[in-house]
């Protein structure tokens, strides 16, 4: 029976995943911010 360790080294392709992972988690909170300035400024401003 084959198991995955978790000491396995990352392939190209995994570490190309992580990358587009993390720069996902950057843009799309900016992305949501920028869709919804006007709401975050009043917010801000309350």
């Amino acid at each position: 029976m084959a198991t995955t360790e978790s000491s396995e080294s990352q392939t190209p392709l995994d570490e190309v995943m992580g990358d587009i992972r993390g720069e996902l988690v950057r843009r799309v909170p900016a992305a949501d911010r920028d869709a919804n300035r006007d709401i975050y400024d009043a917010l801000e401003n309350e």
